[in-house]
């Protein structure tokens, strides 16, 4: 398993920008094939960008063009840069290590969990 630790959210005006991190340690081998969810307070969680182990990304139709996912294995760290945030962003973003044959399938199935920062976007 890995340990996963986000940070970077915060509270921004409609139209900003912030970048989430995920920082990762422990297994790494495991955390290849990585997603960002988020879940909005009362609502259910949604996956909005995914990292394929190939480098291959997808993102939910609510943020493309606006999100962009990255990984940078020598810091072992995930990212998600947010551009242009509208309130309906706003939710807890978790990172999770899923995997690999579940992000072909769609089924994205998470094996890792991170603790979660809160985007708050009025």
């Amino acid at each position: 398993h890995v340990q996963l630790v986000e940070s970077g959210g915060g509270s921004v005006q409609a139209g900003g920008s912030l970048r989430l991190s995920c920082v990762v340690s422990g297994y790494t081998y495991s955390a290849d094939c990585m997603v960002w969810f988020r879940q909005p307070s009362g609502k259910e969680r949604e996956a909005v960008a995914t990292y394929d182990s190939d480098g291959s990304t997808s993102y939910a139709d609510s943020v493309k063009g606006r999100f962009t996912i990255s990984k940078d294995n020598a810091k072992r760290t995930l990212y998600l840069q947010m551009n242009n945030l509208q309130p309906e962003d706003t939710a807890m973003y978790r990172c999770a290590a899923v995997l690999c044959g579940s992000v072909r399938t769609g089924t994205l199935r998470a094996t890792d969990w991170g603790q979660g920062t809160q985007v708050t976007v009025s």
